[in-house]
């Protein structure tokens, strides 16, 4: 097949391909940025027009675009070995690696196990299957419930969108799973409660510990959280939370179940979200930044608890996995990227530039009459629109303010997700301050432009 030209792939665009998490009517009168190509923390679409990657892929690319590293060993590994299945009683020597990769790498948290996938969804259904056969082999088969946090996240397949905080996400797949119950999250800038970020983070607490006895502990299987929740909103818990948790968790016997496809391998200036809060989860659900995105993959990972009760069983086989997990070139990629994660020590990167963002940016929020709150860890941070500062009133749907925002900082060559007027911020840890400084100087103009059309009407 002939390479098709660019006047082409301008034509097809949004023609013959549903988008995800899209109306597809508004794609086809809006349509898509083409992105051709990627080097470093910068993009480029089809045209050659330069932007910085604000979105890193979509949380992913911890690594950067275009590392010579990661796609030399993917091209060797090509060479070598395609693909090869774990089912049957074969494996392959990228899988076995990685494994062994993994679990030193979590060897503060207590993992010792890895069971792979083929991204964050999946990887959060493992979990939840892990946690259901755990119960059943210790002997307490009625342990089968789960909660989660009003906002969550936690993928798209049946089990995690059951457990997603956000009605919009559900409302169109309902009926869900049943045995699925959520909690307060500890939202500073947003809560009934307090301003007081301790103070908020104990009542959190208590209400989990309260749903919890209300549901009888001995039904409870698991709770699930993200260390720093990401498409909720970027929500920050008070430092207190976790631990919290953990205390809750441990009184009823539950599993703790960290979804870190986000927050793993840097992106919060931390090796990872749980460490950050110096917690120990049970089972940890990786995805994105175990390999930058350069070919599917993910990883649910498991502690001595877990294990041994799978080990002592006569029967404890796991019916659960399909035909591209462990795939060797997504191994082969995360072999390399996460090289590059610790020699580079790219969560290092993140904690300086990202606390730099952070400065700069609430500088900004001083200026700007609309940025509510500005929140974060490395190089995880939310920006937070409002139409009014004093009363945090939000903008209505018809005003699109940051919409109007992210597509000006798009024209303007600086990439930025808008969620319900909160910029989700999550470049590359690669990212320099002068590529930050480009970011913020943009997205001031941005709010300013659209400050002015908003008080005209």
């Amino acid at each position: 097949m002939d390479r098709i030209n660019t006047k082409d792939i301008k034509a097809w665009n949004a023609e013959y391909m549903f988008h995800p998490f899209a109306d597809p009517n508004a794609i086809a009168k809006d349509k898509p940025l083409i992105i051709e190509e990627g080097r470093g923390a910068l993009v480029f679409d089809i045209d050659g027009k330069e932007y910085i990657d604000g979105q890193g892929g979509l949380w992913n690319v911890n690594a950067g675009h275009g590392r010579k590293e990661i796609i030399e060993a993917i091209t060797a590994q090509l060479n070598k070995l395609q693909y090869y299945s774990l089912f049957g009683g074969t494996t392959h020597g990228p899988a076995i690696e990685l494994s062994k990769l993994l679990v030193d790498l979590t060897a503060q948290e207590g993992m010792t196990q890895a069971f792979f996938s083929t991204g964050g969804s999946e990887a959060v259904e493992s979990a939840m299957k892990l946690a259901r056969q755990y119960w059943k082999l210790a002997g307490k088969p009625e342990r089968t419930k789960f909660i989660s946090l009003h906002r969550a996240y936690h993928g798209v397949a049946f089990g995690g969108l059951s457990a997603n905080g956000t009605p919009a996400f559900r409302q169109a797949f309902e009926p869900l799973m049943p045995g699925f119950f959520r909690t307060e999250t500890p939202y500073v800038y947003r809560n009934p409660f307090t301003d007081d970020p301790a103070e908020l983070a104990h009542i959190c607490a208590t209400l989990l510990d309260r749903l919890i006895e209300d549901q009888s502990p001995n039904t409870v299987a698991a709770f699930i959280a993200e260390p720093i929740q990401g498409a909720g909103g970027l929500i920050v818990p008070p430092a207190e939370f976790w631990p919290l948790v953990r205390k809750v968790c441990d009184k009823h016997g539950i599993l703790l179940i960290a979804d870190e496809v986000v927050t793993g391998f840097g992106r919060t200036g931390s090796m990872f979200g749980s460490r950050l809060w110096g917690v120990a989860p049970d089972i940890m659900v990786f995805a994105k930044g175990i390999n930058s995105g350069y070919v599917p993959l993910g990883a649910t990972m498991f502690n001595a608890r877990i294990e041994q009760a799978f080990r002592k069983a006569e029967n404890a086989w796991f019916m659960h996995g399909n035909t591209y997990l462990a795939h060797p070139l997504a191994c082969a990629a995360a072999l390399a990227n996460l090289d590059i994660v610790v020699k580079e020590d790219l969560a290092a990167n993140a904690a300086s530039v990202g606390g730099y963002f952070l400065d700069r940016l609430n500088a900004m929020q001083q200026r700007q009459p609309h940025v509510g709150d500005v929140r974060g860890k490395g190089l995880m941070i939310g920006v937070e629109l409002v139409a009014d500062k004093k009363t945090k009133a939000a903008f209505t749907s018809d005003d699109q303010f940051g919409a109007k925002v992210s597509k000006r900082c798009r024209d303007h060559g600086v990439l930025v997700r808008n969620i319900y007027d909160t910029f989700i911020i999550s470049p590359p840890l690669i990212l320099t301050r002068a590529q930050v400084d480009r970011m913020v100087d943009v997205m001031d103009e941005a709010l300013t432009f659209q400050t002015r059309a908003y008080a005209k009407g």
